[in-house]
């Protein structure tokens, strides 16, 4: 009988660095060592509660009285706060959320959701599929709830078809200072790849451990995060398939046999 050597795992010897701890940073650690990787999980951001709470209580206060026909949510963030805040969605007041991701957290703190884009999971997907999910009606009444630096592309595209728009800063996004271990261990090379979830990531990753050596690979979690990224002076090397964790070790696992077969071929 025949001993088959085991196949090695995709991202074994690779160092890659989870910038956001909690829940997700835990899952996405695990799905790493997974893999073979080694995940050095340390939050560069974290969250913070909206400089202007009046106006968010207002604006909820409105919600739970059926003043809105529809609420967009673009972030699982802004559900913590909706449970924090005890927010109620009345049956007469549709939920749009921007992906899959946000739609899991919705139901799981106990709210509808009558919207998710079916392939581009971000602001410009939901409103590029907005038109034939609501039918055409215009105005709409809509509560559209974002964090403090999140660009207003959403509010802004609902505004020029014709809805009746208000935009509210649910939490504001702070940086995280990163260990200075990280900090020298990312500049010294010894760190194989940085996942970047969001731009505020991107942000803290050019302002903490920037230039980030040639050698790491700086993987975006979608599109979006990579053109916010490249607005900070971030290079990106690659860009998920989807817009979920998954996708985005995916595309870490991929670039590593690649670089493995290239190795093996030179040798």
């Amino acid at each position: 009988m025949t001993n088959t050597a085991p196949t090695p795992k995709p991202l074994a010897g690779w160092r890659v660095l989870v910038p956001r701890g909690g829940p997700w940073g835990d899952s996405v650690a695990a799905d790493l060592r997974s893999k073979g990787a080694s995940p050095i999980v340390a939050a560069m951001i974290n969250f913070a509660p909206t400089a202007d709470a009046p106006a968010l209580e207002a604006a909820l206060s409105r919600l739970a009285n059926g003043d809105f026909d529809w609420m967009t949510v673009t972030s699982a963030t802004t559900v913590d706060v909706l449970s924090a805040q005890r927010a109620v969605v009345p049956p007469t007041t549709r939920v749009a959320a921007v992906g899959e991701t946000t739609a899991a957290a919705l139901a799981a703190a106990g709210y509808h959701v009558d919207l998710v884009p079916s392939e581009d999971n971000s602001a410009r997907g939901l409103l590029a599929e907005w038109e034939a999910a609501t039918q055409g009606a215009f105005p709409l009444r809509i509560l559209t709830l974002r964090s403090e630096i999140a660009k207003p592309l959403l509010t802004e595209g609902l505004r020029r078809i014709g809805h009746d728009v208000e935009s509210v800063v649910a939490y504001r996004t702070v940086g995280v200072p990163v260990p200075e271990t990280v900090v020298q261990d990312v500049r010294n090379g010894l760190v194989q790849a940085i996942l970047v979830t969001s731009g505020s990531v991107a942000e803290q990753v050019q302002q903490q451990l920037g230039p980030v050596p040639e050698s790491t690979l700086i993987a975006a979690i979608g599109p979006q995060t990579a053109r916010d990224a490249r607005a900070f002076g971030l290079r990106v090397d690659v860009i998920a398939a989807e817009r979920t964790a998954a996708s985005l070790i995916d595309s870490v696992a991929q670039v590593a046999l690649s670089r493995a077969a290239a190795q093996a071929d030179n040798s």
